[in-house]
């Protein structure tokens, strides 16, 4: 797991600043003793240090890879084969599975989740389905080669008969994304993995931003959720965001590939081979992390174009929150022609 060694929040449960889904009485205001402007000031007199490590001269973060990092794993799988005959060979498989971990990403590597933990000295907060969690997954697959006219004459063998079906269906619960307010929200110098604030009552995929709210004296000692019916709502900083990991999911591998092949024996020694595949042949939108059948890495980090917008779809303060189309590809229908000649 990668954390910062020596930093701590300066925000905790007894000074946060409330976010608030209705609008609180100026009396309620007023009486709320903690000020962004007094949490900022305690940060930058070292509230994000801690103490053993600030009391030996180490005030500059620490990055450290700790083996303290924990995932579990339970499944269960059914498996179905019929084995080749009279020209059909079937295999059918399903899997339900539950990943669970603390740390799935620490390099960086994807911007559906957060590579560090929100709270480097509370690391019990991060435990969470795993961003690698894929809860059912189904997989049918067929071959059939057509066993009719085989032994008739030429021209039934190689016109009407030689032919192949190979269809293959995946079904997998979709791609779990961490929602983030990228705000250093809890004041510890780290914004990047900084989670959002939940409202319980609000909509699912509906993300808002807040407007502060201030005492008498002018201080912001509070926030507003713009949008009441919004489940996800930005942290803005001095808050404690109070969202776990994993909330979103994209939507389901959904995909049939198909294969038809078709074959003429020229002559005893030459054999021609035509084939159509389609891939995603019902064009089902499938906006995953990366691509559907394959574990080639996509260039989705942060810092690169795709990887700042693929990041707004997990804040809930932008327009594409929860939009997997503005970002990702959706996989269509493709199709691929082949000609292979063999003697």
């Amino acid at each position: 797991m990668q954390v910062q060694l020596n930093r701590q929040p300066t925000v905790n449960s007894f000074n946060a600043l409330p976010v608030y889904f209705t609008m609180p009485s100026q009396a309620t205001l007023n009486s709320l003793t903690s000020t962004l402007a007094g949490l900022q000031a305690a940060y930058s007199h070292g509230g994000d240090n801690v103490p053993a490590y600030a009391n030996a001269g180490f005030v500059n973060p620490i990055t450290a890879f700790m083996p303290v990092g924990n995932s579990i794993y339970h499944g269960w799988s059914n498996q179905l084969t019929r084995r080749l005959g009279n020209g059909l060979q079937f295999q059918g498989s399903y899997t339900w599975s539950h990943a669970i971990d603390d740390s799935t990403d620490a390099l960086d590597s994807t911007v559906l989740a957060p590579r560090r933990p929100q709270d480097f000295q509370n690391l019990r907060m991060e435990r969470a389905s795993s961003l690698l969690d894929h809860r059912n997954r189904v997989v049918v697959s067929m071959i059939y080669d057509v066993p009719y006219f085989k032994n008739k004459n030429w021209f039934m063998k190689n016109i009407v008969g030689n032919w192949e079906v190979a269809p293959v269906y995946q079904y997998q619960t979709g791609q779990l994304v961490t929602p983030q307010s990228a705000v250093d929200s809890n004041l510890n110098g780290d914004s990047a993995p900084d989670r959002v604030m939940i409202n319980a009552n609000g909509t699912s995929n509906i993300g808002t931003d807040v407007t502060a709210l201030k005492n008498s004296s002018g201080d912001t000692v509070a926030y507003l959720a713009n949008n009441p019916a919004a489940k996800f709502v930005n942290a803005p900083k001095g808050t404690l965001p109070n969202a776990g990991r994993s909330l979103l999911t994209m939507n389901p591998i959904d995909d049939i590939d198909l294969t038809a092949l078709k074959r003429f024996s020229l002559t005893e020694r030459f054999n021609l081979e035509f084939s159509v595949r389609a891939f995603n042949i019902l064009n089902h939108p499938q906006y995953v992390g990366g691509n559907i059948s394959d574990v080639l890495p996509v260039n989705y980090g942060a810092g690169t174009i795709a990887g700042d917008l693929a990041r707004t779809t997990a804040e809930p303060t932008s327009i594409n929150f929860a939009q997997w189309s503005q970002a990702f590809s959706s996989n269509p229908r493709s199709l691929q022609l082949a000609l292979k000649l063999t003697f």
